[in-house]
């Protein structure tokens, strides 16, 4: 089994930044593929970034449309952390941001689907 925790989420003002954390535990965090997404009300579960390996062991970044640019996802095996720093944050970014693993391979801008494991989310509110 493998538990998330996500931190970071909170108010802040349209052009602001914050940096969420999600940390891992009870697996190999090295050997998870970490994706996060966003959920708004009355809308489905958005990809908004990912994690992941591709061939010769190499982590590769994949971005959702709506966030390239301004999101970086970044992972730290020693801590067993995966983070999203959020920059230029519009109020369209307010949502509870998910983080999400997988024990399997992904697909660029991976849906849903393919996780096994997600965290409770933490809240992200863009004031106008």
């Amino acid at each position: 089994q493998v538990q998330l925790i996500e931190s970071g989420g909170g108010l802040v003002q349209a052009g602001g930044s914050l940096r969420l954390s999600c940390a891992a535990s009870g697996r190999t965090f090295s050997s998870l593929n970490m994706g996060w997404f966003r959920q708004a009300p009355g809308k489905e579960r958005e990809f908004v970034a990912s994690y992941r390996w591709r061939s010769g062991w190499t982590y590769y970044a994949d971005y959702g449309d709506s966030v390239q640019g301004r999101f970086t996802i970044s992972r730290d095996n020693a801590k067993n952390t995966v983070d999203l720093q959020m920059s230029s944050l519009k109020p369209e970014d307010t949502a509870v941001y998910y983080c999400a693993a997988s024990t399997r391979a992904l697909s660029p801008k991976s849906s849903a689907g393919e996780y096994d494991y997600w965290g409770q989310g933490t809240q992200v509110t863009v004031s106008s």
